[in-house]
């Protein structure tokens, strides 16, 4: 099978290009109320924001969302968990609830709410730039549209941290509720783990056991480049020590449905949200949460080139020995020694597993010709080089690699405050700092004043991510679902990935468009139809013709 029989319409194969996105669930705080529900706190979140874009930018603060097309209780081994013997956490399919007990839970519902018309508990929003931000297992937590390549992936990744922080920054002047404080990371420290989960699109031609046997490995090695960094070890972080990883700790199975509880190595949700007999997508959970722009993109961009080598049959046929525990392992081996054992016998280093991914990456990618530097895709090369330069510099130590390998970074920072104060890895005030690291406000995060310092590597400048916060992308479906919510903000009901239902104007009839291709509904095919039909009606006549009466 060539490389070239796989992909999305559209895209060439072989490389690191894929419809793919990120879901990032924020650590939240509130200083002035450590007690309070989580769930209603991040309601206001979501309301704060909501607020913000509708009275200070003179715009829609977005839809609801449609849940006609959630599927999260079927698996990708061919079955569907009940409803009944299913865990709550699961049931993602319809909107949450918070009881009157948990908003009485926060400083007292008469506090708490919001001055005008806004409800104080809003869950649920899809916003102009293609996104969507909601409350997902009390937190606040931003997916982002999708889009077709890592560069991208960083930037729409990145304005999640920004669309939050304007609601941060809106909460910190609210007298009655008081700042609430929010951190892109995965752990709270104490035992608790939050997701920062990636999404790509896989032709569901491809074997659903080609993808655990070739992606395991990979995932089991990939923190060595793109693990956040952890102080403490074990899930409740009381083993004294730094690790790789901040999620490392808290996969306890190889292959499963769970998110929340018995997370696995490799996620089989079938939630496709596009065409499901064509498509399936990949959730990725065993990820950390990323400040670094070069750790992001790395995390990207291998994944998609590993599918890339399973779809074409490519992919280095490794198997490990207790893959749950060799991933704990590498994440608790700062100094980079630590072997697995494969089931053939070998032992080999995490950097030695990823040596073996990147030659057949690369190897795939020259055949195929998109790694060219004049004719290839414009993305896999870039790839490949920072890949290679990850490892090699990685090969060195730590702190080679410590101007944009996230844990390396963070290890430098740690290691000078450890020598300046004379501080043990179980001093309190480490843990603060590695709070602190993951901060979404500028001014207190330790990620962000090293990337406005040049100290942490950029590859998106903060013009473009400020941009993306705002406008979807071009080249997806995003485009489609964030234009029609900026162009016609009180006429879109809900939108989802795979819809838009708008509510024509003098009609009790919702008309719901699917969008389930996502390389349709782009700037290139759509943006004529809103430039020569300002108002609705003509809209939908011209996008939907006698089927829109």
């Amino acid at each position: 099978m060539s490389s070239t029989d796989h992909g999305p319409e559209g895209l060439p194969a072989g490389g690191a290009l894929r419809v793919m996105g990120s879901e990032t669930e924020y650590g939240i705080h509130a200083p002035s109320a450590p007690g309070a529900n989580a769930t209603y706190l991040s309601s206001q979140v979501i309301a704060s924001y909501a607020k913000l874009t509708r009275e200070r930018l003179h715009a829609s603060p977005g839809a609801g969302w449609d849940y006609t097309d959630e599927t999260p209780l079927r698996d990708a081994r061919g079955w569907s968990v009940r409803r009944t013997q299913a865990h709550p956490d699961l049931l993602t399919d319809m909107e949450p609830v918070l009881t009157a007990e948990g908003v009485a839970l926060a400083h007292g519902p008469a506090e708490l709410e919001l001055d005008g018309d806004q409800e104080p508990a809003l869950m649920n929003l899809v916003l102009g730039n293609g996104a969507r931000l909601y409350v997902d297992h009390a937190h606040p937590e931003y997916s982002s549209p999708e889009v077709t390549n890592p560069l991208d992936a960083v930037a729409w990744d990145a304005a999640g941290d920004v669309v939050v922080l304007a609601a941060v920054r809106v909460l910190a002047g609210d007298q009655e509720q008081g700042p609430i404080n929010l951190y892109k990371n995965n752990t709270d420290g104490k035992g608790a783990s939050y997701g920062s989960h990636e999404n790509y699109l896989v032709p569901r031609a491809v074997p659903f056991a080609d993808l655990v046997k070739g992606l395991t490995p990979f995932f089991v090695s990939r923190q060595l480049m793109c693990g956040a960094g952890r102080v403490g070890i074990g899930q409740d972080g009381r083993t004294p020590g730094y690790q790789i990883s901040q999620r490392a700790d808290f996969f306890e199975a190889e292959v499963g449905l769970e998110t929340t509880m018995r997370r696995p190595i490799i996620n089989t949700r079938d939630e496709p949200h596009s065409v499901a007999d064509k498509y399936r997508r990949l959730h990725v959970i065993v990820g950390d949460a990323n400040c670094s722009h070069v750790a992001n993109y790395l995390k990207f961009g291998t994944t998609a080139m590993v599918l890339s080598l399973i779809e074409a049959g490519a992919c280095p046929a490794i198997e490990i020995h207790e893959p749950v525990a060799a991933m704990h392992r590498l994440s608790h081996d700062t100094g980079l020694r630590e072997t697995v054992r494969l089931l053939d016998g070998r032992r080999l280093t995490g950097l030695e597993l990823q040596w073996v991914y990147f030659e057949a990456a690369a190897k795939l990618a020259a055949d195929a010709g998109v790694a060219a530097e004049h004719g290839g895709d414009g993305h896999t090369a870039a790839v490949l080089r920072l890949w290679e330069r990850a490892l090699t510099d990685l090969e060195s130590g730590p702190d080679a690699a410590a101007g944009y390998v996230e844990w390396a970074a963070k290890q430098r920072v740690l290691e000078g405050y450890r020598a300046r104060d004379g501080l043990a890895w179980d001093d309190a005030r480490l843990g603060l700092v590695d709070i602190q690291w993951s901060d979404v406000r500028p001014e207190r995060g330790l990620a962000h004043r090293l990337l406005s310092k040049g100290s942490l590597e950029r590859l998106v400048e903060d013009v473009d991510i400020a941009r993306a916060s705002i406008d979807p992308p071009a080249d997806t479906r995003a485009w489609f679902r964030g234009k029609s919510i900026q162009r016609f903000p009180a006429n879109v009901a809900s939108a989802s990935w795979d819809s838009v239902v708008f509510s024509p104007p003098g009609s009790y009839r919702l008309q719901r468009v699917p969008t389930r291709e996502p390389l349709r509904g782009t700037r290139a095919l759509t943006e004529a139809l809103f430039e020569e039909h300002p108002s609705i009606e003509g809209f939908l006549t011209a996008l939907l013709g006698e089927r829109h009466t």
